[in-house]
């Protein structure tokens, strides 16, 4: 998590790697947690405009979220945190998440959907955003 332009302008790194693995018994709970701690958090950073940046890389499909949990993320954060996203940048994407987003698109806004972006590589995320913000496990850079 950083900031980037006026300091006002928040930028969330999200990377898939380090989520619970699907397996788990109370896995149903741990996400249903993650995600309250997630829409806190980010009610409590987000001032103006925003971004996320979604961490594709180095994720096993076991530990990649699931396409309700996704649902009721979109459902579930309010009008201002959605009208303040400006970006949602998915880096390394997979057949799986792009086949999951193309399935779900007439189900989502068109404004959110036009906000969605696909980044192949850190490259390439480097010439979008400000890099020095942005914090990249060592097993995705790898």
């Amino acid at each position: 998590t950083g900031y980037y332009g006026d300091g006002l302008n928040a930028i969330i790194v999200f990377a898939a790697c380090f989520l619970p693995d699907s397996s788990r018994t109370d896995y149903n709970y741990v996400m249903e947690n993650l995600f309250l701690y997630v829409i806190s958090t980010l009610e409590l950073m987000v001032a103006e405009d925003y971004m996320i940046v979604y961490l594709n890389g180095a994720t096993p499909r076991r530990r990649m979220p699931g396409l309700g949990w996704m649902k009721k993320c979109y459902q579930m954060i309010d009008r201002r945190l959605r009208k303040n996203l400006k970006s949602f940048i998915i880096v390394h994407p997979s057949w799986f998440i792009r086949t999951i987003l193309a399935v779900t698109r007439p189900f989502i806004s068109s404004k959110f959907s036009s906000k969605i972006q696909y980044v192949n590589t850190l490259a390439e995320l480097n010439e979008m955003i400000p890099m020095e913000y942005v914090h990249i496990p060592d097993s995705i850079v790898k």
